[in-house]
């Protein structure tokens, strides 16, 4: 009898929102300069960019849009909109 090969997937790291993950990510921050941050954050999005294409981008962003008007109403871009406007 052939046995298979189980790979397991754990999770590495503190839950995400955590004081454990806040305090990690001050020590990177620290270590680094917030400027890592911007950096993989920029290959994050390329890396994405490559694999789904940019209409992904423009797919996700309508459907935040009409989550947010659902859950705000139109009043909320309305607010948003003279926020921005001032500045």
């Amino acid at each position: 009898m052939e046995r298979k090969k189980v790979i397991c997937m754990a999770k590495r790291g503190p839950t995400p929102g955590t004081p454990q993950a806040k305090r990690g990510g001050q020590k990177v921050k620290e270590k680094y300069g917030p400027e890592f941050y911007k950096k993989i954050g920029k290959k994050g999005g390329e890396s994405v960019k490559q694999k789904y294409g940019s209409e992904f981008y423009e797919t996700i962003g309508k459907k935040g849009g009409e989550t947010t008007k659902k859950r705000h109403g139109i009043e909320f871009f309305e607010m948003i909109g003279k926020k921005g406007g001032r500045r």
